[in-house]
């Protein structure tokens, strides 16, 4: 259950015009500077969705909707997290659609004008690829009972999805959260009537979200903060756990769930759930006794005051309280030897505790963030006293520039880690979060660092940091570079990051090594004996991931093309697909589970064997086993609770060869519509050809009317990934993070393997009456290859681009690539379809400066572009 609680998406109320007075004062006399201050703290605050609205009457609501919109554009600290247009008009949320970058949310839309008002609008928001909120509202009104909201949802999702094919994914329900305790009887089963629709509505129109405004609940409560407080946490507690997986809440309105004074929470829960009768009268009853606009029960605040300091500073940090953070924290370092022993004590076994729960459902994502700027607060004040005890030293131990990369937030390891090299006398540059790489090496530069150390928790930092390294090299930096984060590893650094960069690169597992590393990477006598140390581990690492294979003798590529693969083209039967276009695909989990290889999951966790007999290993088994079942687990718990989704898009287009290029052809066969560039092995083949991917593709020059086809596909398991891995994350739990991105890329693979098995069986059908089961599927004993572009055979990772033309893959699915052709979601897999009966993989390998010029030449590109894109994919 802890999953459902900790994917939950807070939508950020502040900056609504409708909805808060001090907004709509800063939009009307034109202080944007200001308003843009109101979306940067919500984010800052824990929202992951920022709901903007400009309907005032008083205002031109779509020009200022334009003009913030592009403001944020600008502001990488708030344009981070994805905004929601809110507005009656479609003329403003339409205007907005257009400033938004990356994927918007519309909020929105519902049948209350009719179906054709409706659909027309959903067609629009579509085709701008964004995500909509749907209203439970028809005809005949809003909807109040479990009834109406399941009725008008289910009509609205057959409607976007059946007749329109919105991908659902992209919808999000509002099924109408409103007020309870009114002293109407009526609405005394509102809430129930809510959570019991959610229910159903998650259960019943699957990959939809379900949303609401919290505050209607407590309405009726307005002016006792403690009530509706206590009343929120409670709504949410039960909401969630019924599928409410978005809202937009005020995480000053939160109270810890556990923390509810118990009296109050028994009258609140009998109200929200409709318990008995007397419910609403005995809340009313006991209302007064928490009147005020303190925390829940301030009677009780004040007596956990009267407790011993290491639980005083536990409780501000699982309650947010920053108010006594200081006076407690000077109280913990006059009782300790060291100011350094607070937070390694009272302070982090507090953060353990959030932590717990967190996990449970017990505390929500702004709370935690809260209970981290409460501990940040209390570092910063330990900060000095730390630095009073190096008095006397004449200079530091050395100078480290310290950055959480760009894309990234997470800081609290970091500031840790700082603290304790500072305690040890090392000078700490702390250039905080989102730091892009130029700003971090120009920062060492102009400081005269020794070291930079990159920190990061999220799986897009991998790749910046080796970005970092990359550019160190280009700079000819002789600075050693730490790697540390929760997501990062050793094999990791080994194998992507220590190869781009000449000089010492150290992973740190954590701040109790940090010391130590630094300490031998700055000490002239252990400097070169430690970095040749940490070398010679990381060629052990890589030698299991790739074997150097003797070179082949180079041929040029005149050569190599008069050796290609060649077939009877003439009397070659080109399978007609059953099919010709492109389509989204859905799949479930549990029927990508069947189609899993599990032996490269175990190559993830460094358990070297093939399934299944690594789990009766004589040496790893055991652990395989344990690993295994960790994963069947979880991989379970996926299949029930749908919080990982996986959707692709499969196209099957008329194409035609030529020499190295692919002509794909619209439907009709006539027109090119794209151009895929591949390349051609060039090393000597005595007794074989010289392969190139076009080969397997009919010639246009073979025969008049010379027509085959070629498949493109794109994949994820990856939708809600990140969102699972950052929830095991910021729960402590590293393990589940790492293994839902494992299984999340298995499931990918899966899914790719599944989709090629329903092209070759049905959508193009030349393999209609092949039987093969999953150890047969994974040998590759079926007809046809699946090559992906960044791989041996077609190892140039722009040519992704042109799957993503043709397939429409981001406005569709929302499957993105980054600057460097990177896939977003990570889980995610795309390549082209080959039928050829004896269509095969191979390796390009090593090409020579003849086919590079051709390629390059082909491609439109210079030289320069052309070694860029190519070399560093090519091996010999």
């Amino acid at each position: 259950m802890s999953n459902s609680f900790s994917t939950f998406i807070n939508i950020g109320e502040r900056t609504n015009v409708t909805g808060s007075a001090m907004f709509k004062r800063l939009i009307l006399s034109e202080d944007y500077e200001k308003a843009l201050d109101v979306a940067r703290q919500q984010v800052e605050n824990g929202a992951q969705v920022i709901d903007i609205n400009m309907d005032e009457a008083m205002l031109d609501s779509q020009a200022a909707m334009v003009k913030f919109l592009n403001l944020i554009a600008s502001e990488p600290d708030i344009s981070r997290v994805p905004i929601m247009i809110d507005s009656s008009k479609w003329s403003v949320i339409e205007a907005g659609l257009k400033c938004v970058q990356g994927k918007a949310i519309v909020n929105s839309i519902s049948l209350k004008e009719g179906p054709e008002p409706f659909i027309a609008q959903a067609k629009k928001i579509k085709r701008y690829g964004a995500a909509t909120v749907v209203m439970a509202f028809d005809e005949t009104g809003q909807a109040d009972t479990c009834e109406r909201k399941i009725e008008i949802c289910t009509r609205s999702y057959d409607i976007l999805v059946k007749d329109i094919g919105f991908p659902p994914e992209d919808i999000i329900f509002d099924p109408n959260i409103f007020a309870v305790a009114t002293g109407i009887e009526e609405h005394d089963n509102y809430a129930v009537d809510f959570i019991e629709a959610t229910r159903q509505i998650r259960k019943t129109l699957p990959y939809c979200h379900v949303s609401g405004g919290l505050s209607n609940i407590s309405f009726s409560f307005r002016g006792n903060n403690p009530v509706r407080e206590a009343m929120h946490s409670v709504f949410l507690y039960h909401a969630i756990r019924a599928g409410m997986d978005m809202g937009i809440v005020n995480a000053g309105q939160l109270e810890v769930y556990d923390e509810i004074p118990k009296e109050l929470k028994d009258a609140v829960e009998d109200v929200i759930l409709n318990r008995h009768s007397q419910a609403t009268d005995n809340l009313l009853a006991l209302a007064p006794n928490y009147q005020g606009d303190g925390k829940v029960a301030a009677v009780e605040d004040l007596k956990w005051r009267e407790q011993a300091v290491n639980k005083r500073l536990e409780h501000a940090l699982i309650k947010g309280i920053t108010e006594y953070i200081i006076e407690d924290t000077e109280a913990a370092r006059l009782e300790a030897d060291k100011p350094l022993e607070v937070i390694e004590g009272p302070l982090m076994d507090g953060m353990n505790i959030v932590g717990d729960l967190f996990g449970e459902g017990k505390m929500f994502l702004p709370q935690v963030v809260k209970s981290a700027r409460v501990m940040k607060k209390a570092v910063a004040y330990l900060q000095p006293f730390i630095e009073e005890e190096k008095s006397g030293v004449s200079r530091s131990n050395g100078k480290i520039v310290m950055a959480t990369v760009k894309g990234d937030v997470h800081d609290i390891g970091k500031n840790i880690v700082g603290v304790v090299l500072q305690c040890n006398n090392f000078e700490v540059i702390d250039l905080g979060v989102m730091v892009p790489a130029a700003k971090i090496l120009q920062t060492a530069i102009d400081e005269k660092a020794d070291m930079i150390g990159l920190s990061g928790l999220i799986t897009p930092s991998l790749d910046e940091m080796v970005h970092v390294a990359q550019e160190m090299q280009r700079l000819k930096m002789n600075l050693p570079l730490l790697i540390g984060g929760a997501t990062t590893s050793k094999a990791h650094t080994a194998v992507k990051i220590e190869q781009n960069y000449d000089h010492p690169v150290v992973y740190v597992p954590n701040a109790s090594r940090a010391v130590g590393v630094c300490q031998k990477l700055i000490s002239a006598h252990s400097k070169t004996a430690y970095s040749q140390q940490i070398s010679d581990e990381y060629v052990k690492v890589r030698a299991q991931h790739a074997k150097k294979r003797p070179r082949s003798k180079a041929i040029s590529f005149e050569d190599a093309r008069a050796n290609k693969f060649s077939c009877d083209w003439a009397t070659y039967q080109v399978p007609v697909p059953q099919f010709v276009g492109v389509k989204t695909i859905k799949a479930d989990i549990a029927t990508l589970s069947a189609y899993i290889d599990w032996t490269p999951f175990f190559l993830t966790w460094s358990l070297a064997g093939k399934y299944p007999r690594i789990l009766n290993d004589e040496v790893v088994g055991e652990e395989a086993k344990k690993l295994f079942a960790d994963a069947t687990m979880l991989l379970d718990k996926l299949t029930n609770n749908k919080t990982l989704k996986a959707i692709g898009r499969v196209g099957i287009f008329p194409a035609n060869s030529h020499d190295e290029s692919v002509n794909i052809f619209d439907q009709s066969g006539r027109q090119v519509i794209a151009k895929a560039e591949h390349l051609r092995q060039q090393t000597e083949k005595p007794r074989g050809f010289n392969y190139c991917l076009s080969d397997f593709i009919k010639p246009s020059s073979s025969t008049s009317d010379a027509v085959d086809y070629i498949g493109a596909f794109a994949v994820t398991a990856g939708i809600g990934e990140d969102d699972l891995a950052k929830a095991y994350e910021k729960e402590g739990d590293d393990y589940n993070a790492i293994m839902v991105k494992a299984i999340a890329d298995r499931l990918a693979e899966a899914f790719a393997e599944y989709l090629h098995l329903m092209v070759r069986k049905e959508l193009w059908g030349y393999a209609k009456d092949e039987s093969l089961d999953n150890k047969a599927l994974i040998a590759e004993k079926y007809q046809g290859i699946r090559p992906a572009p960044g791989y041996a055979a077609c190892p140039e990772h722009t040519e992704k681009q042109v799957i993503w033309d043709l397939l429409d893959v981001e406005q569709s699915i929302g499957m993105k690539l980054t600057e460097s052709y990177a896939m977003w979601p990570g889980a995610s897999v795309s390549g082209w379809y080959f039928s050829h009966p004896e269509s095969r993989y191979f390796a390009v390998a090593k090409i020579q400066d003849d086919q590079l010029q051709d390629y390059a030449k082909r491609k439109t590109w210079s030289q320069q572009t052309a070694e860029k894109w190519l070399l560093p994919n090519l091996q010999d």
